[in-house]
């Protein structure tokens, strides 16, 4: 159990900026998740705390000291890699215990802790197989266990369920989101899978060219993006952005006119999430626009259409029938709308 102190810490190779000033507190039992897309720094800031990459500037703090000079060995820190890391001359059981071997821990110890972990991922039917004989989720299993037998002060997790079909993603994550709430172990996780980040994280630092552009809980970026990054990025769909012009609280744009809005006058960006706008009867919405595709989900039906210049996504009940090409129109009240600043991109206000 520990809290992690990040002061201002930054990597740099030369004149390329891999983590620019990176200021956080991650407190004791949090699970935090880095998130952001290839290149943004998130990957390179969990191994500046796990001791595999130095840091250029700032401190690293783990449960109160200073570990910024001590190899990885000694942070008490346990890893989970995208791509396993097993032994492949090993079986399970050996796999999971190795941890203990190389930590020299008391050998009596060492098959209670190894049963008790292989529980914890139901993997206690599988320990005599070796690596080769396991799906891609019962490997990511064995790293999880093998992280979990030796009880360190701060897990972290490198992409874990990027190698994962999609049926296995969805499980092993809940398995994970299990193994938090038991575990209560200060968890950094990374991944470019903002639906990852939505279901596992208590915070989430969402971070682009490795500078961070918001921390807050899943429900506060998700709601309350601070800028355009982070309202493109977040959600499924992502939330629908629109340049056009404010005036006297009216935003007008191509094929688009919203009145009732609070900002400035000017150019600006309007966004909205799908599933908060719906479809108007009778064309007197505040976008008409000739219906580019329609997706059949099951549960709901998603329409798009061009307008803004962008292309606009809202969700539909699910026996909303239409053909590609029919005029649509799309409620979109005010009070759903977020404001962005068009150049900078910064959030504004809701209206």
């Amino acid at each position: 159990m520990a809290e992690i102190q990040l002061r201002n810490i930054s990597k740099r190779w030369g004149s390329f900026v891999g983590v620019d000033n990176f200021d956080l507190t991650i407190a004791d039992q949090e699970f935090l998740v880095l998130l952001g897309p290839s290149g943004c720094g998130k990957t390179t800031t969990m191994r500046m705390i796990a001791g595999l990459e130095e840091a250029t500037e700032g401190d690293i703090l783990i449960g109160g000291n200073r570990v910024n000079d001590l190899d990885p060995k000694d942070r008490d820190v346990a890893m989970v890699f995208q791509s396993y890391g097993l032994y492949p001359n090993m079986n399970v059981y050996d796999n999971i215990k190795f941890p203990l071997k190389v930590r020299k821990a008391d050998p009596a110890t060492h098959d209670d802790r190894v049963m008790k972990a292989a529980e914890m991922v139901e993997l206690t039917d599988f320990l005599h197989r070796k690596p080769a004989e396991l799906s891609g989720g019962q490997r990511q299993r064995v790293a999880l266990a093998r992280a979990i037998v030796r009880k360190p002060s701060v897990f972290l997790m490198d992409e874990p369920l990027s190698n994962l079909d999609a049926k296995l993603r969805v499980s092993t994550r809940a398995q994970i989101k299990n193994l938090s709430h038991e575990l209560k172990v200060t968890t950094v996780y990374v991944t470019h899978d903002q639906i990852e980040a939505m279901t596992l994280a208590d915070r989430v630092v969402v971070m682009k060219a490795g500078v961070v552009q918001q921390v807050g809980t899943p429900t506060e970026i998700y709601d309350n993006p601070a800028n355009t990054f982070v309202a493109s990025f977040i959600g499924s769909p992502a939330m629908n952005l629109m340049d056009g012009d404010m005036q006297d609280g009216v935003f007008t744009g191509k094929n688009v006119r919203i009145e009732g809005l609070t900002g400035p006058d000017g150019p600006i960006t309007l966004g909205f999430r799908a599933e908060d706008a719906s479809v108007a009867s009778g064309g007197e919405g505040e976008v008409t626009a000739p219906l580019y595709t329609i997706e059949l989900l099951g549960d709901a039906t998603m329409l798009a259409a061009r307008a803004g210049g962008q292309m606009v996504s809202v969700k539909a009940h699910k026996e909303y029938r239409a053909e590609i090409g029919d005029p649509v129109s799309f409620s979109i009240p005010a009070s759903i709308c977020h404001l962005f600043d068009r150049e900078t991109g910064a959030r504004l206000q809701a209206g």
